[in-house]
């Protein structure tokens, strides 16, 4: 089992920056690709940002030059630094991470609890 933990959520004024954090533990071989995704309310959950096992990110065009996705592999976490923040912005952060389990299997789905951002006007 898989377990993902986010932290780094919270609420701040338009123009701050917050750091999201999200830990991966348990039957963990290796980790490939890692993201964070977000989902308002009444919208659908969408990409922000991606980094695979390489450091390659790719960002949604909305979050580019704002938003930064890093990972620390030897501490299977994955961090996403939020800067110049807008209400639109506002919404539930999911991470989301490939892991192998054993050297033989495939790399399964696993995602975070979720946290939340608040940006105000």
């Amino acid at each position: 089992q898989v377990q993902l933990v986010e932290s780094g959520g919270g609420l701040t004024q338009a123009g701050g920056s917050l750091r999201l954090s999200c830990a991966a533990s348990g039957s963990i071989f290796s980790i490939n690709g890692m993201g964070w995704y977000r989902q308002a309310p009444g919208k659908q959950r969408e990409l922000v940002a991606a980094i695979n096992s390489g450091g390659r990110a790719n960002y949604a065009d909305s979050v580019k030059d704002r938003f930064t996705i890093s990972r620390d592999n030897a501490k299977n976490t994955v961090y996403l630094q939020m800067n110049s923040l807008k209400p639109e912005d506002t919404a539930d952060y999911y991470c989301n991470a490939e892991v192998r389990s054993v050297w033989y299997g495939p790399h399964n789905a696993y995602w975070g609890q979720g946290t939340q951002v608040t940006v105000s006007s």
